[in-house]
C-alpha cells in the first residue's frame, strides 16, 4: 500500500472517531439548557478563531476566487445543516443512536457517486453492505430506546447533507487547490454565520446557559474535535483514497458514540452493540486489507 493511500485511511479513522465525540460535548450542554443555535454558533465561532490563528501563524494566503468561495458557501451550508440536523436529532432519540445512524451516508454516498458514473468496486460494495447491516444491529442495541420518526428522519437528513459535502469536495475541481485546513476555515466561517443569524431570528440569548467552566470547556472540545479536526481529516481522506472509501472508514463514528453513550451516559452495552462493531470492524478490514492486494498487484 502507497503512503498516501495511508495517510489516508489513516485520516477516515480519525474523522470517524472524532466526529463520534459530538455526544460527548453536546449532551451535556443540551442538559444544562443551551440551545442548539448557540452551542452550534460557538462551536463554529471558536474553530474559526483557532483555526484562523493557526493558518496565521503559517503564514497561509486566505484568498480564494469568486467561483471557489461560491463551492466554499454550498460547502458551509452543507456542514451547517448537517450539524443541526443531528443536534436537533438529540431532542428525540438517543444520542449514540442518533450519531450512528448518521453513519447510513456511506450508502447515500455511494448512490450518488452512481449517478455521477463513479462505480465502487465489489469490494467496497460488500464493505457498505456489511456496515450497513452493522449499523442496523447497532440501532436495535437498546430495546429500551422509545424511537421517535422525527429523531430518525432528522439524522437522516444529516446523513444526506454529510454525503453531499462528502462528494461535493470530492468532485469539485475548483476547490481542488485549496488546502483542506482553508476548507475548513471557509465552511465553519459560513456555518457561524448561519447559526447567528438563527440565534438572532429567534430571540435566544447566546450565553444563556454558558454559566461555568465545564460549559466553555464542552464547547471548545466540541470546537477542536468534532469539527476542525473531523473535517480537516475527511477533506484529506477524501482526497488521497476516495469518497467512498472514506465514508465506508467512518465506521468508527458510530462505535465511538455507542462507546461514548455506555461510557458517559451509561446507555447498556448489549449484545446487538458488539455484534454490530464486529460486523463494521470486519468490513473495514477486508476494505482496506483487499485495496492493499489489489494496489500490490
Amino acid at each position: 500500500m502507497k503512503s498516501n493511500q495511508i495517510a489516508g485511511y489513516a485520516a477516515g479513522i480519525i474523522t470517524g472517531v472524532t466526529y463520534g465525540l459530538n455526544p460527548l460535548f453536546a449532551v451535556p450542554l443540551m442538559r444544562n439548557g443551551v440551545n442548539v443555535e448557540s452551542i452550534l454558533f460557538f462551536r463554529y465561532f471558536l474553530a474559526v478563531i483557532l483555526l484562523g490563528l493557526w493558518l496565521m501563524i503559517r503564514r497561509q494566503n486566505f484568498r480564494v476566487s469568486g467561483k471557489q468561495t461560491i463551492r466554499l458557501i454550498i460547502l458551509g451550508l452543507l456542514f451547517t445543516a448537517s450539524s443541526l440536523c443531528l443536534f436537533e436529532a438529540y431532542k428525540y432519540i438517543p444520542s449514540g443512536l442518533a450519531t450512528t445512524i448518521v453513519f447510513l451516508y456511506p450508502v447515500l454516498v455511494a448512490i450518488i457517486m452512481v449517478f455521477l458514473k463513479v462505480y465502487p468496486t465489489w469490494q467496497v460494495w460488500l464493505s457498505i453492505i456489511v456496515t450497513f447491516i452493522g449499523v442496523i444491529i447497532l440501532c436495535k442495541g437498546d430495546s429500551s430506546a422509545q424511537l421517535q420518526w422525527t429523531g430518525l428522519l432528522l439524522s437522516g437528513a444529516s446523513a444526506l447533507a454529510y454525503a453531499m459535502f462528502i462528494v461535493v469536495v470530492n468532485r469539485s475541481t475548483k476547490i481542488r487547490t485549496i488546502p483542506g485546513t482553508m476548507l475548513t476555515f471557509y465552511a465553519l466561517l459560513v456555518g457561524s454565520a448561519v447559526f447567528f443569524a438563527m440565534a438572532l431570528a429567534e430571540g435566544h440569548s447566546l450565553l444563556a446557559g454558558l454559566d461555568s467552566v465545564s460549559a466553555w470547556a464542552s464547547l471548545t472540545g466540541l470546537a477542536v474535535l468534532p469539527t476542525i479536526v473531523s473535517t480537516a481529516t475527511l477533506a484529506v481522506a477524501t482526497r488521497l483514497i476516495g469518497a467512498t472509501k472514506a465514508s465506508v472508514l467512518g465506521v468508527f463514528e458510530p462505535v465511538t458514540a455507542i462507546l461514548v453513550g455506555a461510557v458517559a451516559f451509561g446507555e447498556p452495552v448489549t449484545t446487538n452493540v458488539i455484534i454490530g462493531i464486529v460486523l463494521t470492524m470486519a468490513a473495514i478490514t477486508f476494505m482496506v486489507i483487499s485495496s492493499a492486494h489489489k494496489s500490490e498487484k
